[in-house]
């Protein structure tokens, strides 16, 4: 496993050449809060023959290493993401965000649009803050955190409630068992900066305009049982984006999908990626003039 020191963090990744396909096209994947890039290996099995891979653990998170000196806001992890792409050589890029990801892939395909050629947002949406709800989800996460029991690591079956934690159908124990890992492996600052940073009033009111400046291509998967990110939220932020208009095309629901689609609806996951990647390049190649590497987009 191959890891690079990013601003002062050592990060874990993985990178695959695709076996087949277009070579200079990467697909990097990024993952939510408390997760690790793990998750991501069933999706990359079904994409990596057309695409280039590269999926790697947020600083503080999974395998890569903690940093007291860097902020964990999103944009703060967008900028670790740029210098990875930066230090990788990776030209051209589609960044696949879930949740807390997608958010931070928002905010690199802003800062960098040379390299990023688009976005896609798996359980990510948001933009809309109403005090109560936010305060609430604050106070639990920063809860969950401090009173991690990490007794838990030796109790038999302590990873069960985590086949049925934000899922619609019981995921397989083994990912329950990595999710009770990765809970309880997350660096404490990183899990509680990145939680109160990206949930302020500020952050969460500027993604509707974050997303309708963005120049590349923009889209929007949403689980209809996702509790976290209700579809509501992901079809508000996704209708930000110029190509909402044409028939609300960079939106799709899934159906029986809680908040881990790359694991619950995997097949269906690929095959909106395939399609929303290849729509995009039919599109770069009628105009080139919608290519992001030939617009500042800042």
């Amino acid at each position: 496993m191959p890891h690079l020191n990013l601003r002062g963090s050592l990060h874990a990744y993985d990178q695959y050449d695709p076996t087949d396909g277009d070579p200079d096209l990467t697909l990097v994947f990024i993952h939510g809060w408390l997760l690790s890039r793990s998750y991501w290996q069933p999706l990359i099995a079904q994409l990596r023959s057309h695409w280039g891979c590269l999926s790697y653990d947020l600083r503080g998170f999974g395998e890569s290493t903690a940093n007291p000196d860097q902020g964990h806001s999103p944009v703060d992890y967008a900028e670790d993401l740029i210098d990875l792409l930066t230090a990788l050589n990776l030209q051209r890029v589609w960044l696949v965000g879930h949740s807390l990801g997608g958010t931070i892939a928002l905010w690199a395909a802003r800062l960098c649009p040379e390299r990023i050629a688009g976005v896609i947002g798996v359980n990510a949406g948001g933009g809309i803050y109403i005090e109560q709800e936010f305060e609430r989800f604050r106070g639990f996460g920063q809860q969950l955190i401090r009173w991690r029991p990490q007794w838990l690591r030796q109790i038999p079956g302590a990873e069960l409630p985590f086949c049925w934690d934000s899922v619609h159908r019981p995921l397989p124990r083994q990912w329950a068992r990595r999710r009770l890992r990765d809970f309880l492996g997350a660096d404490a600052a990183a899990a509680t900066g990145s939680l109160l940073d990206s949930t302020t009033a500020e952050q969460v009111n500027c993604l509707p305009s974050l997303v309708a400046r963005l120049t590349q291509p923009a889209y929007f998967l949403a689980g209809d049982r996702d509790t976290i990110m209700p579809p509501a939220y992901v079809q508000h932020l996704a209708s930000f984006h110029p190509s909402f208009g044409l028939e609300g095309h960079n939106l799709r629901q899934l159906e029986d999908c809680g908040h881990l689609a790359m694991l619950e609806q995997t097949d269906a996951v690929a095959e909106a990626i395939h399609t929303w990647i290849h729509q995009a390049i039919a599109a770069e190649q009628s105009d080139p003039a919608l290519d992001p590497s030939l617009q500042s987009g800042l």
